[in-house]
């Protein structure tokens, strides 16, 4: 006989409780093994697919930390100097730029902003903030990270967890689902289910079609000749989930600083703007469709919410759990939603009469209806 409902969420709560306390207080602590639990989720459909081309889980794992190590090595000499240089440039060069757009401003709308106004000493000081804060801003990014961090965790716990983690991932699943709780199996794994279908779509989907247009952009805008071409496609890419964002602040970016970069050279214009444009068109009709699928789940904004939320109340491990706990809450709202809809709270006496034994039985003329399916969240 099964626990009533009442104990039953007593000690659910009291797990979700235990799990958040743990999230704040062990909050540091937790970064490097979340961290490699995500790279390990993300990689898992790698090596089972090279499983089933038959290869022991052991070689499938040598072979993608392999493949892993050698995307890093390269990362690390050739693309990521590049970007922190391009960075600490565009900050260094943004009080130029803004004097640049005060100059034009000043000669086509000579009544709208003059060298003594308001607007123009604003501009200014703004470029002089930038320029001081930008760099530091960088510097100090990277060195807080290091710092909570540390280089040891970042190059060799997260590696190590994840190679572990992906080695022992089938095994670890079978046994967490030795230990559901025998009444509520088949729904735990079907809620489960859901949820590991909504974050492979957003997690895995989305964070593939977040490198392709990243790398795209990057490269196409350097092709181009634009300055900082590298940060711009980085942006564009790194917001690229958030649909349609991240190809309006990259856009926007772009032809901000080409327009400053190619002034009259309008063809050089064109092809900045075009860059994105192909992108937005490619996303739209190709990388998501096949990669993301055409329901991820997660509405946009309940995404910024739960990032907004745990990242104000855990910090960046609160960043790393918003969406798969965000994913879960999704999911879960929208069974209890079908499972409210399916109950006499929501369907009354009006569907139903009472037998001989004055006990509720449906009507006849109801038992077959469906109730429509509502996706509180979706």
């Amino acid at each position: 006989m099964g626990l009533p409902v009442r104990d039953q969420m007593k000690y659910w709560g009291l797990a979700a409780v235990v799990f958040f306390v743990l999230l704040w207080v062990l909050g540091d602590v937790l970064v490097p093994f979340l961290l490699g639990g995500a790279i390990a989720y993300f990689l898992d459909p790698v090596a089972d697919r090279l499983e089933r081309m038959g290869v022991s889980r052991v070689v499938a794992t040598a072979i993608i930390t392999l493949v892993a190590i050698l995307l890093f090595v390269l990362m690390a000499l050739l693309v990521v100097p590049t970007l922190i240089n391009q960075s600490v440039q565009l900050f260094n060069t943004a009080p130029q730029l803004a004097r640049n757009f005060g100059t034009f401003l000043t000669e086509r709308f000579p009544s709208l902003l003059d060298a003594e106004s308001t607007l123009r000493q604003s501009l200014d000081s703004l470029a002089v903030t930038v320029q001081e804060r930008g760099g530091e801003l960088v510097t100090t990014a990277l060195s807080s990270a290091a710092s909570l961090l540390n280089l040891v965790v970042l190059l060799v716990i997260v590696p190590v967890v994840s190679v572990y983690l992906l080695l022992d991932w089938d095994r670890m699943v079978a046994r967490v689902d030795e230990l559901l709780p025998r009444d509520h199996a088949p729904t735990i794994r079907k809620l489960a289910g859901q949820i590991d279908n909504t974050l492979a779509s957003f997690i895995r989907g989305m964070g593939t079609v977040c490198l392709i247009l990243g790398a795209y952009y990057a490269v196409a805008l350097m092709l181009v000749g634009l300055q900082f071409g590298l940060v711009v496609g980085f942006v564009a890419g790194l917001v690229t989930f958030i649909p349609y964002l991240g190809a309006l602040i990259g856009g926007a970016l772009a032809i901000g600083l080409g327009l400053f970069q190619f002034w009259g050279d309008w063809v050089s214009l064109g092809l900045v703007a075009g860059i994105f444009v192909i992108g937005q068109v490619v996303e739209g009709n190709f990388l998501t469709p096949k990669l993301v699928g055409n329901s991820v789940g997660l509405h946009p904004v309940w995404l910024i919410l739960a990032l907004s939320v745990f990242g104000t109340l855990f910090g960046f491990v609160g960043m790393l759990v918003a969406v798969p706990v965000a994913a879960a809450l999704g999911v879960v709202t929208r069974f209890a939603v079908t499972q409210y809809q399916q109950s006499l709270l929501y369907r009354g006496l009006s569907d139903h009469h009472l037998d001989e034994n004055d006990e509720v039985v449906p009507d006849a003329r109801t038992q077959s209806a469906t109730v429509p399916d509502r996706h509180g969240l979706d």
